[in-house]
């Protein structure tokens, strides 16, 4: 699987080795169905503080075409920790939906056919 890491802030790409670790982690099952992902870290209102570090997790598959999951949280780690999880579920759901459309031992339902 090949990530791209992008960040404009300082703090946010000192981070780049640690989000291409955890990427190749939580997808660790389901490179077959992810080639590339890009994670992207941002600062949304600069250095006035809050809950404002965003990430950005744009995962390419070959079935669903882009998933893009966003989380925003107190620090990066937590930012990228949410929307990489919430990335694993998106991807789950959609490949568990994919294959509901065909019955035990590769039977195709009738409506397979109506398509």
């Amino acid at each position: 699987m090949q990530v791209v890491f992008e960040s404009r802030d300082a703090d946010g790409a000192q981070l780049r080795d640690l989000a291409v670790e955890r990427v190749h982690f939580v997808m660790r099952r389901m490179t077959w169905l992810v080639p590339r992902a890009k994670v992207l870290l941002s600062d949304i209102n600069g250095p006035r503080g809050g809950v404002d570090k965003r990430c950005k997790v744009e995962l390419k598959t070959t079935h669903s075409g882009t998933v893009v999951i966003t989380a925003i949280a107190h620090d990066w780690r937590s930012a990228l920790d949410n929307a990489l999880a919430r990335a694993a579920r998106v991807l789950v759901r959609s490949w568990q939906r994919g294959q509901s459309n065909t019955a035990p031992h590769g039977r195709a339902f009738a409506t397979d056919f109506e398509r």
